[in-house]
Order: C-alpha cells, then sequence, then structure tokens
C-alpha cells in the first residue's frame, strides 16, 4: 500500500500544526502496518519553494543551509513524539529530472503551454479541475492567491493557471532545462517524487485541509495529465485545522505553540 504525505517547507520552527498532521498520518502508518498491509511510506521535504527562498533571502543566508538547519530540528522534535519516520524521505532538490519529464509530458500532451520562460499547466484545458475540492469557480482564484498563487505572472492566459517551471531570480537556484534555466512550481514537486516512489496511481495521500486547493487539485490534474491514468489516488486525506485559544493556530495570529514548549512542558 503505497503513502505519500505532503511533508514540511523548512523555513521557519516546527508548531503544533505541524505535529498534529504528522503524528495523525503515524497513527494511519502504524495501523495499516498493524492490519498486515505492507505499507510504504513516503513524506517529501520541499527544499526549494518560493516561502523558503524568501527567508533565506531575508536572513541573508544559503537556502540549503536555512533549509537544513529546521529539517534537523523538526526531525530530531518529531522523534521525540515518537513518530515513526518513513520508508523514504525525498528532497525536492534530488528530483528536478523527473519534475521536468512530467512537464515535458504535459507540453506534449497540450495540457501545459511555454510563455515567457514559464511553462503553465492551462486549467482550461482539465475540465474536471475541482472535482476533489468541490469548489465553484469564482471561489477558487481568491482561495489560490492566498495559497501561492501569482495571478499576474508573465504569460498566463488565465489567473487561476498554474506554473510548472519558472525563472530563477538572480539570488535563487537555478537548474538548465529546454525551457530555460529556472526552478520547478511548488505543486509539480509532489506529484514526480511520489511517483518517482508509489508509480503512476497509489492508494493514499494525506496532507493538511489546507492543501485540498490549489496544491492536491494541481496534483491530480497534472499527474492524470501526464499519465493518462485515473485515479491518480484512491483516497485523499486531510487532517482538520489546529486551534488554539478559540483560533485556528498560525503564524499571523501569533498564537503557535512550538513542538518544543511540549516537550518542555
Amino acid at each position: 500500500m503505497g503513502l505519500y504525505v505532503c511533508g514540511v517547507t523548512p523555513y521557519d520552527t516546527g508548531h503544533l500544526g505541524h505535529a498534529f498532521t504528522y503524528v495523525s498520518f503515524d497513527v494511519l502508518h502504524r495501523y495499516l502496518r498493524y492490519l498486515g498491509h505492507e505499507v510504504t511510506y513516503v513524506q517529501n521535504l520541499t527544499d526549494v519553494d518560493d516561502d523558503l527562498l524568501s527567508r533565506a533571502r531575508k536572513l541573508g543566508e544559503d537556502y540549503l543551509e536555512l533549509g537544513n538547519r529546521h529539517v534537523t530540528a523538526f526531525l530530531t522534535e518529531m522523534a521525540a513524539l515518537n513518530w515513526l519516520p518513513p520508508q523514504h524521505y525525498p528532497r525536492a532538490t534530488q528530483h528536478i529530472a523527473q519534475m521536468q519529464q512530467l512537464i515535458a509530458k504535459l507540453l506534449e500532451r497540450g495540457l501545459a503551454y511555454l510563455a515567457e520562460g514559464h511553462v503553465y499547466f492551462e486549467v482550461a484545458k482539465w475540465p474536471r479541475f475541482g472535482e476533489l475540492s468541490r469548489l465553484p469557480r469564482d471561489a477558487m482564484l481568491p482561495i489560490a492567491n492566498e495559497r501561492g498563487n501569482v495571478p499576474d505572472m508573465p504569460g498566463k492566459l488565465d489567473p487561476l493557471n498554474f506554473v510548472l517551471w519558472q525563472p530563477s531570480a538572480p539570488d535563487e537556484p537555478s537548474w538548465p532545462s529546454p525551457w530555460g534555466p529556472g526552478r520547478p512550481g511548488w505543486h509539480v514537486e509532489c506529484s514526480a517524487m511520489s511517483m518517482a516512489y508509489l508509480g503512476d496511481q497509489f492508494q493514499i495521500h494525506g496532507g493538511g485541509e489546507d492543501l485540498v486547493f490549489p496544491h492536491h487539485e494541481a496534483e491530480i490534474a497534472q499527474s492524470e495529465g501526464a499519465t493518462g491514468k485515473r485515479p491518480f489516488v484512491g483516497w485523499w486525506m486531510h487532517t482538520g485545522t489546529l486551534s488554539y485559544n478559540g483560533d485556528k493556530m498560525s503564524k499571523s495570529l501569533g498564537n503557535l505553540v512550538l513542538i518544543l514548549d511540549l516537550l518542555r512542558s
């Protein structure tokens, strides 16, 4: 049984919202094994991403050094919570070739297009976009914009089209590609890494509920679009939001409880 869970973007200290998600899927992982299933558990590490690069720029630090420091802290803290590590813990930076192969297939199938050094997935070419989140079209763009979408990126035919490949800024990491030097978009990273370890179709994909749209919706579109196989995932599972003092635990509200705080108590 294949189990893939979207992992952390290591640009900050882990809090109990993160721990809640990964402990929840740890329970699922253990229960499936208890039932006798052979489970291949994959959890990724998003070590190249807008948030990580922005934080590294702000701190004047190399993005990989910043990420490695927070990854070490996260793994240490989760081990203290008796978390059973996944069999595979892939890094996005180690799977650029698989991402480029997936993007090339989408271009070949006419589901993506190249514009000003960017490659975009064209949502209008995928009528099933929205089946997972069940969002009406007019609700999609505001939510996507809150969660990393940039509606006015160069060459977008539709503000909801999501980026698969983009040119890097001068201070950002860059990899050669058929579409020019640059870096991958966020969504394509998880499709490439999950399929690298679990195949074109697998049983369970998980993450926090804030990933349902646009991240997991985009994963379905680009994965099924590239392979022609459906369904990409048998069951989608999402953890709810952790609340503290009556509000969602979040950096913006300042009501975080760190994993370290729990371990010290």
